[in-house]
C-alpha cells in the first residue's frame, strides 16, 4: 500500500504512521531506507542548506519514524527496525562528506536505540551497502570517469544491483534475528578492503 510522505516533514511521518496503523492494525517492522544527498563536493563548500536537507532526511527523519512507531511495536509486544546506512558512514568517501556525516549518526542512532529498547523485545540493526546502482546513485554510475574510480576499488568490479541488498533486510526482518540487535551489516562487494578512497553508497 504506497503512501506518499517526506521523511523531513513530521506532520507527514505522523499520517503515514497513522494509514499503516490503520490498514494493517499496528506496526511490526520498519525499513528505513530514504535519504538525500544534495552536496557533492569538498566537504567545506557545503552551504547550511545542504546540511539542513542532508540531516533533516537521512538522520532526523529516522528518529521521526522510528518515534512514530515504536508506541505501537510496544503494544504488540515487540518489532524489528532496520536502518539503511551506509559504508559513507564507516570510511570517509571523497565528495560525499555530509552525507557521510548523516550516515555516521544513522549507526550511532541504531545502536543507542538498540540499548533502550532491548527491554521492549524491539531489536534495532543498520545496514552499511556499497554503492547500488539505483536512480539515487545514477549520476555516479552514469559518469565514466566516476565509474571508474569507483569499481576499480570494489573486489567484485562492480556496482550492486538493489536486489543483492534485500537478503540482509530479510533477515534483520524475520524472527531468525530475534537475539541480534546494535549490529551494523557491511554489505558491499569487500570494497572496505579493496580501498579506502572510493565513493560509497
Amino acid at each position: 500500500m504506497p503512501v506518499a510522505a517526506h521523511t523531513g516533514n513530521p506532520q507527514a511521518v505522523q499520517a503515514l504512521v497513522a494509514e499503516t496503523e490503520k490498514a494493517y492494525g499496528g506496526m511490526d517492522i520498519l525499513v528505513n531506507n530514504a535519504a538525500a544527498n544534495p552536496h557533492f563536493g569538498p566537504l567545506l563548500s557545503a552551504e547550511e542548506s545542504h546540511w539542513e536537507k542532508t540531516l533533516d532526511v537521512n538522520l532526523r527523519g529516522y528518529f521521526r519514524l522510528i518515534k512514530a512507531c515504536v508506541p505501537s511495536m510496544r503494544q504488540r509486544g515487540g518489532g524489528k527496525i532496520i536502518n539503511v546506512a551506509s559504508v559513507g558512514g564507516i570510511q570517509a568517501q571523497p565528495g560525499l562528506g555530509v552525507y557521510c556525516v548523516s550516515k555516521a549518526g544513522v549507526i550511532m542512532l541504531t545502536q543507542v536505540l538498540a540499548l533502550e529498547l532491548a527491554a521492549d523485545n524491539i531489536q534495532v540493526n543498520a545496514t552499511a551497502s556499497v554503492l547500488a546502482q539505483t536512480r539515487f546513485s545514477q549520476v555516479l554510475w552514469q559518469t565514466p570517469a566516476l565509474y571508474q574510480q569507483i569499481i576499480q576499488h570494489i573486489p567484485q568490479g562492480r556496482f550492486a544491483q538493489p536486489g543483492e541488498l534485500a537478503g540482509i533486510a530479510l533477515y534483520l526482518a524475520s524472527p531468525a534475528s530475534s537475539f541480534t540487535t546494535g549490529a551494523v551489516f557491511v554489505v558491499n562487494g569487500d570494497q572496505l578492503a579493496g580501498s579506502s578512497i572510493s565513493p560509497g553508497a
